[in-house]
């Protein structure tokens, strides 16, 4: 079972599935299910926050749960009824279908401000950021995961610690989901951008959707991977690394200069991006990924800034996946 199988990560995972010899089948789990699913994969229409899940979970050797929203972004009650009432129901289905496995998409905004100079590992404290939702949304789910993971100890839960998840098929939704209509797609092309905004302080880390995909379907069909695991590529995004990944140059800009103009042009609804996801950039702490390498096995097949170059093409070509939440367009 794959519960918002039809986003970014969704769709790069049923189709690791589709192919890995030790699943047979999958049910994809969306609001809006595609008209053809992948080889392997049935769909069932369903929201995550008032659906009937027990009965579709009964039988399921695991659920994934990547159901997840970021937007509308003015309406925080709407998005803790998905993504914290949402999860903590998923949850309570999988325990009550007898569900052997549950893998749950937390992020590395769950984690608590840390260094930027040295590699945390997973037990760094998972208590989100306040001034961001995607933080705070990601804590919860994960302390609801401490729980569950107390009054059910014969399930196996993984949880799974991404950065930034950056892939040309998500192009679009990101440009939806970040940009705005007034934005200029065309502008994004690397060979377009002269500049870099040199914000101190920022450093995030990346990795593709397909990579992290290939971390998901290891940790489904392993039976040894339970507890948390971080998941990025090499080397972390600053404003030095991203210049010279597009050839551009660095122009310095003061933090809070940048986070009074995000926040000025949320308010008035010009761009659908609160200042919290700048808050949550600058907070977060670097991550060790040596547990998903050395339990896992698992190995990013492209840098960070692959995966950087081919999300910016994809928001200049309009380009887009072949699910609604992916299409191209408003």
């Amino acid at each position: 079972m794959v519960t918002g199988a039809t986003g970014n990560v969704g769709t790069a995972l049923l189709r690791a599935l589709a192919v890995e010899p030790r699943v047979a089948s999958v049910l994809g789990v969306a609001r809006r299910p595609p008209a053809e699913p992948p080889p392997g994969t049935e769909w069932m229409a369903a929201d995550v926050a008032d659906a009937e899940l027990e009965p579709a979970f009964a039988g399921a050797d695991a659920v994934v749960h990547l159901a997840w929203a970021i937007r509308p972004s003015h309406d925080m009650a709407r998005l803790w009824r998905t993504n914290v009432l949402g999860s903590a129901r998923v949850f309570a289905a999988a325990r009550a279908a007898g569900v052997p496995a549950l893998v749950h998409a937390s992020s590395v905004g769950a984690y608590s401000p840390g260094p930027k100079d040295r590699r945390v590992d997973e037990s760094w404290p998972a208590r989100g950021l306040a001034s961001s939702f995607y933080a705070v949304h990601k804590a919860e789910c994960e302390r609801r995961l401490d729980i569950l993971e107390r009054e059910a100890p014969g399930m196996r839960v993984v949880r799974m610690r991404p950065g930034l998840i950056f892939s040309r098929r998500a192009s679009s939704r990101v440009a939806r989901l970040f940009l705005g209509p007034l934005a200029p797609r065309a502008a994004a092309r690397p060979s377009r951008l002269p500049v870099v905004p040199d914000i101190p302080g920022l450093r995030v880390q990346a990795v593709h959707s397909d990579d992290v995909a290939d971390a998901y379907r290891l940790a489904i069909v392993r039976d040894d991977a339970r507890g948390a695991f971080n998941v990025a590529a090499e080397p972390p995004l600053d404003p030095a690394s991203v210049a010279g990944i597009l050839g551009a140059r660095r122009v310095p800009v003061p933090a809070r200069l940048v986070r009074a103009v995000v926040d000025a042009s949320w308010r008035a609804r010009l761009q659908p991006t609160p200042p919290g996801w700048l808050d949550m950039a600058l907070a977060v702490p670097l991550m060790d990924c040596s547990r998903a390498r050395d339990l896992l096995g698992w190995r990013p097949a492209r840098s960070s800034g692959e995966a950087l170059r081919e999300l910016l093409e994809g928001v200049a070509d309009g380009a887009g996946g072949p699910t609604p939440a992916l299409r191209p367009g408003r």
